[in-house]
């Protein structure tokens, strides 16, 4: 990891953002392992009601990924809760005896990023913290695929037209909140897109940002740390020029968004539940399915984790001996998901 950069003796604060599933936390978790011992703490947003974003950086594997290091913030987005929760817990990393050398955040999908730099400003953290740079994680394969944005640009570059291009939606503003906010965009995925693609992805994004943002391809999350960190942008001194929807003061909201989660016994067949899921997701409004699964006779934790139709499982750690060997999972919707009838394709 490259030497801390500090403006005026501040700590560097790196935050990400990025819609659901778009690879934060796998990027961060490759951030990890290149810190040579540098004193990282992370704060995450878990959007859910429970932390599997936390509990999969603590398997990652690397000393960095300490208990203490890892803070969750679960009580909402965190755009939202800047007072009660984001800048009292900025406050208790920085007044450490031994303070972190380098603050990363991982940001709700659901989150607007301009508040949460404008709270680097507040009287209690601002001589002690800035923003080293704001990192926008986008999914290359849903931007080819029209998944985030309405407006005519969106439509100009797509080859086929989305239903939901043709009215005001959420995630399209909320696309643009994140771009517009960006120091850096990591494309990720790449490896999902056909060469014949990039153009179109390339310029959907690009027509978001702000001049002299730089773009990068991302393949499976893996970034050298230089060009993520150390990049000094110190955006909350740099906020007029960070355009938002909401600059006019009006709140926002996520009622379009609902969460839950779902108790899952030991799985016998891990194929089997993929297909009821796969199922599920065919005839709900599900965005996003992110947890861990208990398998049958096999001594370790699986992580699944599904954005769209895209499902990916993998054994992450051993199960501790102090853990209920069951599954939970944290299914994130549009409004009107019916959680039991998802819960009933999942049962089969």
């Amino acid at each position: 990891m490259p030497e801390n950069v500090q403006s005026h003796g501040k700590i560097p604060t790196t935050v990400f953002t990025g819609f659901l599933g778009s690879g934060k936390t796998s990027l961060i978790r490759n951030l990890l392992r290149q810190s040579d011992g540098r004193r990282i703490a992370l704060i995450i947003n878990e959007f859910g009601d429970i932390g599997i974003d936390r509990e999969l950086l603590l398997g990652c594997g690397d000393a960095t990924c300490a208990e203490d290091d890892i803070v969750e913030l679960a009580n909402g987005c965190i755009c939202c809760t800047v007072a009660d929760d984001f800048v009292p817990t900025m406050r208790r990393l920085v007044e450490r005896a031994l303070p972190p050398e380098h603050i990363v955040i991982e940001t709700s999908g659901l989150a607007l990023p301009k508040p949460l730099i404008k709270a680097f400003n507040w009287p209690e953290i601002r001589t002690r913290v800035t923003v080293d740079g704001v990192i926008a994680v986008v999914d290359a394969a849903a931007v080819r695929d029209g998944l985030f944005a309405e407006d005519p640009r969106a439509v100009a570059i797509q080859r086929a037209a989305d239903p939901a291009l043709d009215h005001e939606s959420p995630l399209a503003e909320l696309f643009e909140e994140q771009l517009g906010a960006a120091d850096l965009v990591v494309v990720n995925k790449a490896d999902l897109l056909a060469d014949e693609d990039w153009p179109a992805v390339e310029q959907r994004v690009r027509a978001e940002l702000r001049p002299g943002v730089r773009l990068v391809r991302g393949h499976h999350a893996a970034l050298p740390a230089a060009v993520l960190i150390g990049l000094a942008a110190a955006a909350e001194s740099d906020l007029d020029a960070r355009r938002s929807h909401h600059d006019d003061g009006s709140d926002h909201e996520h009622d379009d968004f609902l969460s839950f989660h779902l108790d899952v016994p030991a799985l016998d067949d891990i194929d089997r539940f993929v297909a009821r899921l796969e199922v599920a997701i065919a005839r709900h409004p599900i965005l996003r399915v992110k947890g861990f699964l208990a398998v049958g006779g096999k001594p370790m934790r699986l992580v699944l984790q599904g954005v769209g139709d895209r499902i990916q499982h993998y054994f992450d750690r051993a199960w501790r001996p102090s853990e209920p060997r069951e599954g939970r999972l944290v299914v994130i919707g549009e409004r009107g998901l019916d959680r039991s009838g998802v819960a009933a394709a999942l049962a089969g």
